[in-house]
């Protein structure tokens, strides 16, 4: 019977650690995000995670920036494809709300999406979606690839607004602190204001998001772009 000992092993003794490489890092740093949120995803936080120093991640992902739109770009896999069939106006509404709900879904992502400059293989999949349906409604060429730009704003904003810790206080208190200080605006100052204070703040999430698409949506198709037009 061999003596059991607690003598270290030697570094041949040990399993190899898998090869790094762009695709493992970015799935660990999503999966640190689905468990700690997006603010957890550092460099130093992922290389504890892969048992590697922060240095060698930076031979794959120059920085926090790139890496958190690495994982923007990864989790836009999962935006639900354009139904077949139907208005256009109503397919490229529903797949931006998916797009809305995948940011809404996951702690910090939104707001971070807010200054992401994404450039894989599924950002660039939404983009040619959405260009598809514009061209399809007959919106110019022109039109369409300034209101993608217009369109996604729009569904990061809303997303950013309404995620859950996009602010220090809760969304409960926020809202009511808002709704307090647009009832309470004096009628002789702003009398705009104290005339539509329930208005402003009337529906839902998700009809005011639906009525934000739509009325950028035709104001896409009906608005000509500026005579120098497009620039590189």
């Amino acid at each position: 019977m061999t003596p059991h000992s607690d003598a270290p092993r030697s570094r041949r003794e040990r399993p190899a650690k898998p090869a790094l490489t762009r695709a493992g890092i970015v799935a660990a740093a999503v999966e640190i995000m689905r468990a700690e949120g997006l603010g957890k995803v550092t460099m130093r936080r992922l290389a504890q995670e892969l048992d590697t120093g922060p240095a060698s991640l930076y031979v794959y992902v120059r920085n926090t920036a790139e890496l958190h739109a690495a994982i923007l770009d990864e989790l836009l896999g999962t935006v639900e494809a354009a139904p077949d069939g139907g208005d256009w106006r109503e397919r490229l509404e529903k797949v931006l709300t998916s797009y809305t709900a995948v940011l809404f879904r996951h702690r910090g992502l939104a707001m971070a999406a807010l200054v992401a400059r994404p450039r894989g293989e599924h950002y660039l999949r939404l983009i040619e979606t959405l260009l598809a349906l514009l061209d399809e409604g007959g919106v110019p060429p022109g039109q369409a690839a300034w209101g993608v730009d217009l369109l996604l704003q729009h569904a990061t904003a809303t997303a950013a607004e309404h995620s859950p810790g996009s602010g220090a206080a809760g969304p409960q208190e926020e809202w009511d602190a808002l709704a307090e200080a647009l009832r309470d605006a004096p009628e002789q100052t702003h009398p705009h204001v104290a005339g539509l204070a329930v208005e402003l703040l009337s529906g839902d999430p998700e009809a005011r998001l639906s009525w934000g698409l739509r009325a950028l949506i035709d104001g896409i198709l009906h608005t000509p772009l500026p005579p120098e037009g497009p620039r590189s």
